[in-house]
């Protein structure tokens, strides 16, 4: 099945960003911060796409890290490295936090 185009951006730009994979330290922060801008079902899409083509043990943490966004709040400081990530690659929805 074909991606929405948006989310297609997304996981585009992601693999393009990190393309040695998105750290696991990274995937809450990442999902947390996604998630303040796309809705429940575009995230579970994005994290599925991601997982297809991981590993199964990168599979697992994909998605028990989107499980944990839902749940609760990332520490402020892994949010702005990864925020500061987004932001550095062109990310057009993630701006830098200048106390970060």
């Amino acid at each position: 099945m074909a991606l929405p185009p948006v989310v297609k951006s997304i996981v585009t730009w992601l693999r393009a960003g990190y393309p040695e994979g998105v750290p696991d330290v990274d995937y809450i922060p990442l999902f947390a911060l996604l998630g303040s801008h796309l809705t429940e079902a575009d995230i579970a899409t994005i994290a599925d796409e991601l997982a297809s083509t991981a590993d199964p043990t990168s599979a697992d943490a994909i998605r028990a890290a989107v499980h944990s966004a839902s749940d609760g709040h990332p520490l402020n400081v892994d949010v702005a490295r990864v925020r500061a990530r987004l932001a550095a690659g062109g990310w057009p929805l993630a701006e830098p936090i200048a106390d970060a």
